[in-house]
């Protein structure tokens, strides 16, 4: 029988992948969860957290394919909720950043179901992080700016003034996407010479970071085989982290030869 009152949906933040990056609120909150409706970039070692008991609800999306459309994502959460029942929408990254939380939050709403929002470190944060690429330093970037590379009318999109001289842009869901991506930059007067980065599977154990040019982009997704998940950063950061590591480098073979 439904209860009188809906049940809460909670909108969860996965982070990139490492369950050591998991707020506290989120680890409770999957660990004592009944119901898990997931996305399919969530990694194994998360879910893992989950009660024995959970019934887990896979709502995975990918390019052109998806196990369930938005609206009816939508309604599952309402359906329920309405029904008495919690449920913990866990979502790679954070909601509120390309992970459509924000319609999922207006459905509840609508329908009168109580949400609460519980933040995930963003994939640009995590991965950068991992790979030690600041995303904005004194003498490279002082603006950092996140973009789809999936959107609809990716060529008649104004991505002007985003990236170039002193600015960083980070693109999420743009391997499939690559070679138009570095055409539109190139063609809005970014230099073919702009570094650029592909950080693979950030922070799990099988993560890459790349590096190249920007006009050498997509055929080095296509070189390493590059797997989504992935970020692709653009920007002069990429060469100040590069100067990181062969310091890094350099530190360790001091170490070995001492």
């Amino acid at each position: 029988m439904a209860n009188d009152a809906p049940a809460t949906v909670y909108l969860v933040g996965a982070g990139p992948g490492d369950p050591d990056l998991l707020t506290v609120r989120a680890a409770r909150l999957i660990g004592s969860a009944q119901v898990i409706v997931h996305d399919g970039l969530v990694s194994a070692e998360i879910m893992a957290l989950a009660s024995p008991q959970a019934e887990f609800i896979s709502v995975a999306k990918q390019r052109s394919r998806h196990s369930m459309p938005q609206d009816g994502i939508n309604a599952l959460l309402v359906g329920l909720a309405l029904e008495g029942c919690p449920v913990v929408r866990l979502k790679g990254g954070d909601p509120f950043i390309f992970g459509r939380g924000g319609e999922e939050l207006e459905a509840c709403r609508a329908a009168g179901v109580p949400v609460e929002i519980v933040p995930g470190i963003s994939a640009a944060i995590g991965c950068a992080a991992a790979a030690q690429l600041p995303l904005t330093h004194r003498d490279a970037s002082s603006a950092v700016t996140f973009v789809a590379g999936q959107c609809k009318g990716l060529s008649d999109q104004d991505w002007s003034g985003l990236a170039g001289k002193g600015r960083t842009l980070v693109i999420y869901m743009g391997v499939a996407t690559a070679r138009a991506i570095a055409d539109k930059l190139m063609a809005d007067g970014v230099s073919p010479a702009m570094p650029v980065a592909v950080l693979e599977k950030g922070t799990r154990a099988d993560a890459r970071t790349l590096r190249t040019l920007l006009a050498d982009l997509a055929d080095m997704i296509v070189r390493d085989d590059v797997q989504s998940p992935a970020l692709i950063v653009v920007g002069d950061v990429v060469h100040y982290a590069q100067a990181l590591d062969r310091l890094g480098a350099q530190a360790e073979q001091m170490e070995l030869n001492a």
